[in-house]
């Protein structure tokens, strides 16, 4: 029969029986990608938000392209309607038009906006990134 040999070590002891104690944490880098860590996850969350709203904008876009190519086809003569709320509003063919080109404008401006706030998260976080691996050289270094 073996006999096995028992740890005396308290349940709370950091290393477990016949381990030598593991180098310490630096906590300083610890810190560094746990906030990393953080930022990406709020970052990608914030980069998907984006793509969903200038994947809608682009629809509004598109949607007033078409709606405004079919009523140049019209007549001038032709009766056209504006929908506001539960009512629709007698206009002129020069009016909806000015409207679906301001509306393709703003939908134009407001996607450049997302493109550009996308590319500054995503900036912010190679640049986290970059950040702790120098920490980690100049670790490593030392």
């Amino acid at each position: 029969m073996r006999s096995r040999t028992r740890c005396r070590r308290s349940p709370t002891a950091q290393a477990p029986c016949g381990d030598k104690m593991a180098a310490p944490v630096d906590l300083e880098l610890k810190k560094a990608f746990t906030e990393l860590q953080a930022k990406v996850i709020d970052t990608q969350q914030k980069v998907k938000l984006a793509d969903i709203q200038i994947e809608q904008l682009s629809k509004t876009k598109k949607h007033a392209h078409l709606t405004d190519t079919e009523v140049m086809m019209l007549v001038d003569e032709t009766r056209m309607y504006e929908g506001v709320g539960r009512m629709f509003i007698l206009q002129s063919k020069g009016v909806i038009h000015n409207q679906l080109l301001e509306k393709q404008r703003i939908a134009e401006e407001k996607i450049k906006e997302l493109e550009q706030k996308k590319s500054y998260l995503e900036r912010s976080v190679k640049e986290a990134e970059d950040n702790i691996r120098e920490m980690l050289m100049a670790r490593r270094a030392q």
